[in-house]
Formats: C-alpha cells, structure tokens, sequence
C-alpha cells in the first residue's frame, strides 16, 4: 500500500483524501495542516483556499500563483514536529512543521509553525505564529 502525501501509512484515499472531499470531517488541527500539504503536493488551490481562515485567505489572484509554484517544485516529504492543543473538543491549536520540496534543482523546506482555529466548526489555517 502507498502511504499518503502527508506521510501516514494509509492510503491518500483513506486519509487526506477524505478531508479534501469533505472538509468538516477534520478530527484535529494536525489532520488540517496534513491535508494541506497534500494540498500543495496535488496543487488543490480550491481546497487550500477554502482551508484558509476568511481573515488571511488567498484572494483569487494569489490562489493562481500559489497553484502555479505548488505545481513547479517537487514535493519530498512533511515532518511534523509538535502539535498543542489543536484536538477535537479545542477551538485552536498550533503544528510546527517542516515541508521539504526540490526547486530549481536544490533541496528547500518550509520551516513554519502555524496557527489553526475552528471557523464555522472546522478546522482552518489562520497563519505562522508570531
């Protein structure tokens, strides 16, 4: 069996595809930023901007060049590092994490911790904590 995109040994299917079709179904904050690079990975501008809290979305514009990049650069691997909080009954939480990608031919990660919150009973993406 191939694991999924965000690195679980499930099927994408079984796991961030289950989110991506239905995004009410996200358990924890750590599930939405797995499903997220997912995202990335398969270039889902929709998805990522229907994830995004409606305070920091991407406009229209932004989704165009945020899918045109996720698109160009070769996805390797996400390691996450530490969660808080961020579980079922919480309405925030916070994942630190690492995307590492190839672009231009040179290894790049994404060091971020991030901030989620629940908006609308879901999980969203609001941005890096400052």
């Amino acid at each position: 069996m191939t694991s999924c995109y965000c690195g679980r040994a499930i099927s994408y299917a079984s796991c961030c595809g289950k989110i991506h079709e239905d995004i009410t179904s996200v358990a924890t904050a750590e599930d939405l930023m797995r499903s997220r690079y997912s995202a990335f990975v398969l270039a889902k501008g929709d998805y990522l901007q229907k994830s995004h809290h409606s305070t920091t979305r991407p406009s229209s514009k932004e989704k165009k060049s945020i899918v045109c990049w996720a698109k160009s650069v070769q996805w390797v691997k996400l390691e996450v590092l530490h969660t808080s909080e961020g579980m079922p009954k919480d309405t925030k939480g916070t994942v630190a994490f690492k995307a590492f990608y190839y672009e231009q031919g040179a290894l790049q990660v994404i060091h971020e911790h991030s901030m989620f919150t629940k908006e609308h009973g879901y999980w969203v993406y609001v941005g890096e904590v400052q």
